[in-house]
């Protein structure tokens, strides 16, 4: 019963969230600012994955103007290429729909398959057409790890993000100002409210699917560049970190404890896996959201019943993302490109 209330009230927010993203509140709805007042970590939003696809978006401008929360990218470091490559199996060259517009008005007007620096020039003209826009994750798989040793490592993409991106960031030092690490703040409830986060992008990193794959590589993303945020705090130096690590697919208890050197395990606050294991029953995804850990949910259409990966209707995506926030996530993620009201859904976290 107390789960049929809380789903009902998550409904109800839904509901009054895509009509107001539609510019139709119905009666009874909360207000405009009720998703502002919310905290970052207290709120559920929707993701695209790989919104770099031409497929999906013509241009990564049109993927910004969706409304979605979280806009993925694919990125390949290796030496079959000279650059930060953006694209989802090819490690030689760039195949994205980023065009590096240095102006709001070269935005879908220059030739695609730029690498990340044009997709974050792209990002950087769109937020300056754009003030105090949504927060938006922007959730980069570094499909084979970081390159340090051909000058595409942690401070590099560090120095990248800063160069492209600027004040657009929010940053783990922002986060963890007055606190010893991110477990530490993220722990005293130090997110800022939505409305403090409008025209900020945070850069969350995820190992890839080559990296993980590849036996013969013992030092993945995640752990690198904890390991790279953990060294900066130490020198004083953590606001020059452009990024947060996430702990990648979902396990019960504590998916920290993978970490063999416990001291940097507190700069995990942002945790990435499989939406079916996280609504599936065993994990206390209440442990996260009491901890203001951030969620992110994947393949979201897979939780059972199964809905369409990319056309389902609009009641059962925006069901599924209510499902999803009763599971405490923070972000539902899917292909639902094509449903752009689904996709500017914000509702409260947990209920």
């Amino acid at each position: 019963m107390r789960l049929r209330k809380r789903m009902a009230g998550a409904v109800t927010a839904g509901l009054a969230a895509v009509a107001l993203a539609l510019g139709t509140a119905p009666a009874g709805a909360a207000p405009a600012e009720a998703a502002a007042d919310l905290s970052y970590a207290g709120s559920t939003g929707v993701g695209v994955h790989n919104a770099y696809d031409k497929a999906k978006y013509p241009y990564f401008a049109d993927a910004l103007d969706s409304g979605a929360a979280m806009l993925e990218l694919d990125v390949w470091t290796n030496f079959f290429g000279s650059s930060w490559r953006v694209s989802h199996d090819n490690p030689f060259g760039n195949d994205s729909n980023c065009e590096n517009a240095t102006s709001p008005a070269q935005l879908r007007t220059k030739p695609r398959n730029q690498n990340l620096a044009g997709c974050l020039s792209d990002i950087r003209s769109w937020h300056d057409a754009h003030p105090g826009h949504r927060p938006v994750v922007l959730k980069l798989e570094l499909k084979d790890g970081f390159a340090a040793n051909l000058g595409r490592g942690p401070a590099e993409l560090d120095a990248l993000l800063t160069s492209k991106l600027g004040d657009a960031v929010y940053r783990p030092g922002q986060l963890a100002a007055g606190y010893p690490d991110l477990d530490s703040a993220a722990k005293a409830g130090a997110w800022p409210g939505r409305s403090a986060m409008a025209g900020k992008f945070l850069v969350e990193l995820i190992p890839g699917t080559l990296e993980e794959g590849n036996s013969s590589d013992a030092l993945w993303t995640d752990r690198e560049y904890a390991t790279h945020l953990r060294t900066l705090a130490a020198t004083g130096k953590l606001g020059q970190a452009a990024a947060f690590p996430a702990v990648h697919r979902a396990e019960a208890g504590d998916p920290r404890g993978r970490y063999a050197d416990a001291s940097i395990r507190p700069w995990f606050v942002i945790f990435d896996g499989d939406a079916s294991v996280y609504a599936g029953g065993s994990i206390d995804t209440g442990w996260y959201d009491r901890n203001h850990y951030l969620l992110i949910a994947t393949d979201a259409h897979n939780v059972a019943p199964a809905i369409d990966a990319v056309h389902p209707t609009e009641t059962q995506a925006r069901d599924r993302v209510l499902l999803m926030a009763a599971h405490h996530a923070s972000i539902a993620s899917a292909d639902w490109y094509p449903l752009p009201a689904v996709l500017a859904t914000v509702v409260p976290r947990g209920q």
